[in-house]
């Protein structure tokens, strides 16, 4: 029920925005911090910066970013969006990091701290685990399943 709510949700997301939900989240956060960097947006997001700088080049490739120098640093580069980001965002059906977050925001501490040690608990006994998707957007995970790739 997770999963398939999670892949309905970011179907969704790509319906009205045009783009996966991991590239709208890269929209919303440079949104909600201007002129934010690549490695601090990475850290926000919790992925490898690698996959995070990906991310940027296809957004600004399709105009959805610029990267400029900072005003408060003119030696660092910012990222900012410009009237294709916003629009993109103005479409935005609710949060671009996903469903998932925000549930697991509502839940009590101790809640989350059981869950916490149960998930633990079945990675552990997960056959063919891949630590390596730890820093992938779920986002863009799942539109890899659906697309047919692994």
């Amino acid at each position: 029920m997770i999963y398939g709510s999670m892949r309905q949700y970011f179907r969704l997301v790509e319906e009205r925005c045009g783009m996966p939900g991991s590239q709208m989240w890269v929209l919303q956060e440079v949104q909600r911090r201007p002129e934010i960097g690549i490695g601090e947006l990475a850290a926000r997001m919790g992925i490898h910066q690698s996959t995070c700088s990906l991310l940027v080049d296809k957004l600004v490739t399709q105009g959805f970013l610029v990267k400029q120098r900072r005003s408060d640093d003119q030696r660092r580069v910012g990222l900012s969006l410009t009237t294709g980001g916003l629009q993109a965002l103005a479409a935005l059906p609710g949060p671009a990091e996903g469903i998932l977050p925000e549930a697991l925001a509502e839940l009590p501490e101790v809640v989350l701290k059981t869950l916490n040690i149960n998930l633990d608990e079945l990675i552990r006994h997960l056959p063919g685990k891949d630590e390596s998707f730890a820093g992938t957007p779920l986002a863009e995970m799942l539109g890899q399943h659906d697309a047919g790739k692994p």
